[in-house]
């Protein structure tokens, strides 16, 4: 993981953003982009001497920028702006969203298209090194223009006002952070205000750390199916190369790629597979799992191309473009990013109905191939995993109903100025908790798949499967009488979400695909 990150040599990268905002790497303007910053502002001063007015600059801003603002009032103007925006309510963003958003604007100050003073990119950039975090709120935005609440919050701790988490996690005012860390408060001028809140970042950044989330989780998603097939005495032969190119989509053939490696070599496998098997053909949830979870990939896939135009974008309104004109435009709406946010919350939910299906059918001892009844260790007195299945079931239910768009949805604003909103933040806010979801039923079908291995004794399952549920084991212990099984639960889930699970099975395998290092989901 990057240990700095510079801002403005080039666009950030996905894993540039997941530095900084999880693992507090330190951050460097560009001396070039400061130059730039500071080419750009001198423009904006000319035409702040103006007497024509110019919007974001000498007008109002939304329905009232047809209103000239006199000199003597313009930075009263920008914090007005500042503080009657910064109107989020609700829990606290986490602070891994807050500095995501923070880094994202911070680029885009960088690029010299917005008109801030380099002052201004400086103290983004000191405000992150210092582990500063201002608190968001989680509702205020719309997704247009931009995340403009969630950015206000930001903006009014650049300005010293507000509340803040320092380094240590501590709730405090930004005055007494921003002094404790020898950090002067900034008085906004002519366009600041507007530059510090139009931009997507916000929804942009929760969409890069879920991507990055999901790199993972897929895979696990591959691993946690291939221990349910395995277990259940499925086949793995419908995932053979050959048949996957008679269908040629890339994630489908990437997740059954997956799935013969972590099958590779499997006694449990190879124990059927003579022509005294009578079974012609696996329930879906284990036959198709590289069509559903292949799909979720190329999902994957296409949102990433979406997030990596995102980086290299400068949204503001107006912009300043290269040529020095002051453009009004429309780019900070965030239906772009919104789309593939919504998108990701259906593929999150199809995999987790599919990861649970898989669950419920080892429980099955109609459909179980020959283990016990909930793998339960004494059958009629213990109820063995019955309920972690429930689990699972009511958090499928819940993301079934998170799947449900939030980008079809708008509702007017600002005197019908803004009257068609993206609602990005809403999705990138229930995505968040759907991949924590799917995290939490994944850990459910390797706990329960896990069990049904050992119960196949004294068959051996395969390197791969084997090494998750050795893994498995140091947490959590082996088949036997009923014990409170909320703990394992969490513990699995720890283990799938700080990709411990995903890793070990590919350690395991000859495969090609490579994981960057995930860390826990929100």
């Amino acid at each position: 993981m990057n240990a700095s990150v510079t801002v403005g040599s080039q666009p950030l990268t996905p894993q540039d953003v997941v530095a900084v905002a999880r693992h507090d790497a330190q951050v460097t303007v560009d001396d070039d982009a400061l130059q730039r910053v500071a080419d750009t502002r001198a423009l904006i001063e000319a035409l702040a001497d103006d007497p024509q007015p110019h919007y974001g600059i000498s007008t109002g801003f939304g329905a009232l920028a047809t209103t000239f603002i006199a000199e003597d009032r313009r930075a009263q103007l920008q914090a007005s702006l500042i503080r009657s925006h910064a109107a989020g309510t609700g829990s606290e963003v986490e602070r891994e969203v807050v500095r995501a958003l923070m880094l994202l604007r911070l680029q885009t100050l960088s690029t010299g298209r917005t008109g801030v003073r380099p002052v201004v990119v400086e103290t983004y950039a000191a405000l992150l090194n210092a582990g500063i975090t201002p608190v968001v709120r989680e509702y205020g935005s719309l997704g247009c223009s931009g995340d403009l609440a969630p950015l206000s919050h930001v903006a009014l701790a650049v300005m010293g006002e507000g509340e803040v988490r320092d380094a240590a996690g501590d709730r405090r005012s930004a005055a007494d952070a921003l002094a404790a860390a020898g950090i002067a408060p900034v008085a906004l001028r002519e366009k600041e205000g507007l530059a510090l809140i139009n931009g997507t970042d916000g929804m942009l950044g929760m969409l890069l750390l879920a991507l990055h989330d999901l790199e993972m989780l897929l895979t696990t998603a591959d691993v946690s199916a291939a221990i349910s097939i395995e277990s259940q005495l499925g086949t793995d032969a419908v995932f053979a190369a050959d048949l996957m190119a008679l269908r040629p989509q890339l994630g489908q053939a990437a997740s059954a790629a997956n799935l013969r490696a972590f099958l590779a070599g499997s006694p449990i496998v190879a124990s059927h597979r003579g022509p005294e098997c009578t079974r012609v053909q696996d329930a879906y949830s284990l036959r198709c799992a590289p069509q559903v979870h292949g799909a979720a990939r190329d999902t994957m896939t296409h949102a990433a191309r979406v997030a990596e135009r995102e980086l290299a974008s400068a949204v503001d309104n107006p912009v300043v473009t290269v040529d020095g004109r002051i453009e009004s435009n429309g780019n900070f709406h965030g239906a772009p990013v919104a789309y593939v946010l919504d998108f990701l919350a259906i593929a999150v939910a199809d995999v987790a109905s599919m990861s649970e299906r898989r669950t419920d059918r080892a429980l099955d001892v109609a459909r179980s191939n020959g283990l016990p009844p909930f793998l339960a260790d004494e059958v009629g007195v213990d109820s063995g995993l019955m309920i972690a299945q429930y689990a699972a079931a009511g958090i499928v239910s819940e993301l079934k109903r998170l799947a449900a768009p939030a980008s079809v949805d708008s509702i007017p604003s600002s005197a019908m100025q803004e009257d068609h909103v993206s609602m990005g933040w809403a999705g990138a806010r229930k995505l968040r908790r759907s991949i924590d979801g799917l995290a939490r039923v994944l850990a459910i079908e390797v706990l329960t798949g896990c069990r049904a291995l050992d119960l196949r004794a004294p068959l051996e399952p395969a390197a791969a499967t084997g090494a998750v549920r050795d893994l498995v084991r140091t947490r959590v212990e082996g088949p036997g009488p009923d014990r409170f099984v909320s703990p394992e639960i969490e513990a699995v889930t720890e283990l799938v979400a700080s990709g411990a699970v995903a890793r070990v099975a590919l350690a395991r395998t000859d495969s090609a695909h490579t994981l960057s290092t995930p860390v826990h989901t929100a």
